[in-house]
């Protein structure tokens, strides 16, 4: 095929007919970039209104796309009204999504400065925390259902999925758990034996340490962590999915990917997480009695009488009941947004980072609300 059979141009009046044929991919880039420019409008051009006929064009690529949305742009840049006919179904998502990533900003929006748009501004933005609040209920009463679904037919359940997720997201996340937790314990006992000591209080670092890594720091920082190892890559895992249609394909063939791909995840980080849990708490007073060892003094057997002393049972339940609802909380986050990915890698990367985040809040929310209960029944 001949450079010039991709592209065809004939001008009627103040319009510009355009036949695109053939392939427009990026192995005819060459010919391809040459034509565009050749028919490229001009400044203070005639031409009002250009319109592409694409029916006979054979494939279509992103690069393909890309040089047909900076045709139009060109044009539209120019004054002139711009058309695409004939384009055929199976490249119509490919040209609506290049169009989308390769917007231009609006200039109104970005020359927002009265009170009225900011305060717009945060309407959009209180709209959407709403929406990602029915998206988590609608989310929890799938999962449910999925369970009863399961638990009236516990042969359907993915059991070496759940094995395979707990493994993921439980036993390789042990060292970096442990070394955080570990590092966070030395560095309280550190600093309180450092403040403490001014007022020969250097013992009572003990009944500090104790008590906020059993009943807050050890199950927060836990979380934190796995909300930012476990909870992107559940996102990145159903988003990748998402975008190559693989959860469509899953429909298709008569699967709920509620259950087949975000029950077992959540199960595995309800399972996980109290154990990493317990895990990192050791962790943080194995590093705290360290330096209060080398740093403050106290014998280790010192340490460990006080600290029998000053914990008790409570403060170690208390840390671990909030565990499995934290994890609860993170895997539906990650799983939603997952599922919230459009077709680019844009929209990935954002939904990844916002699972993060709002993960990462909606724990310490609970870990606050959790502290108000505990306190209001005087554990």
């Amino acid at each position: 095929m001949s450079s010039d059979a991709l592209l065809a141009a004939s001008v009627s009046g103040d319009r510009l007919e355009l036949s695109a044929a053939g392939d427009w991919t990026a192995d005819r880039a060459n010919d391809l970039e040459r034509l565009v420019m050749a028919v490229a409008i001009p400044q203070k051009s005639p031409i009002k209104v250009v319109r592409v006929d694409m029916a006979a064009v054979a494939k279509l690529d992103t690069y393909g796309a890309w040089l047909l949305e900076r045709l139009l742009r060109g044009a539209r840049e120019q004054g002139a009204a711009t058309d695409v006919v004939n384009l055929p179904d199976r490249f119509r998502t490919l040209v609506e999504t290049v169009h989308q990533t390769t917007e231009l900003p609006d200039p109104e929006r970005l020359r927002r400065t009265s009170v009225l748009d900011w305060l717009a501004t945060v309407g959009e933005n209180i709209a959407e925390v709403g929406r990602s609040a029915a998206l988590f209920v609608q989310m929890l009463g799938a999962l449910s259902f999925a369970f009863l679904r399961i638990f009236w037919r516990p042969r359907t359940f993915r059991f070496t999925s759940l094995v395979n997720q707990i493994d993921l997201v439980g036993w390789r996340a042990v060292p970096i758990i442990l070394l955080i937790t570990f590092l966070i314990g030395a560095i309280l006992a550190q600093q309180g034996i450092f403040h403490f000591r001014r007022f020969g209080a250097d013992v009572f670092v003990v009944d500090m340490v104790g008590i906020l890594v059993l009943r807050e720091v050890g199950v927060l920082i836990v979380c934190i962590m796995v909300a930012g190892r476990s909870g992107s890559a559940y996102t990145a895992e159903l988003g990748s999915m998402k975008m190559r249609e693989e959860i469509d394909a899953l429909q298709t063939m008569g699967f709920d990917p509620i259950s087949v791909l975000v029950l077992p995840r959540i199960l595995a980080l309800v399972i996980a997480v109290p154990m990493l849990t317990f895990l990192g708490e050791m962790s943080a007073l194995y590093g705290a009695g360290l330096v209060a060892s080398l740093y403050g003094g106290i014998q280790p057997e010192v340490f460990l009488q006080r600290l029998r002393e000053v914990i008790s049972l409570n403060h170690f339940m208390v840390g671990m009941v909030k565990a499995p609802f934290m994890a609860m909380v993170i895997g539906i986050v990650a799983c939603v947004r997952g599922l919230e990915t459009k077709g680019s890698a844009e929209s990935l990367g954002a939904q990844t980072t916002a699972a993060v985040v709002q993960a990462i809040f909606l724990v310490i929310v609970l870990d606050g609300i959790f502290a108000v209960f505990f306190a209001a029944i005087d554990k």
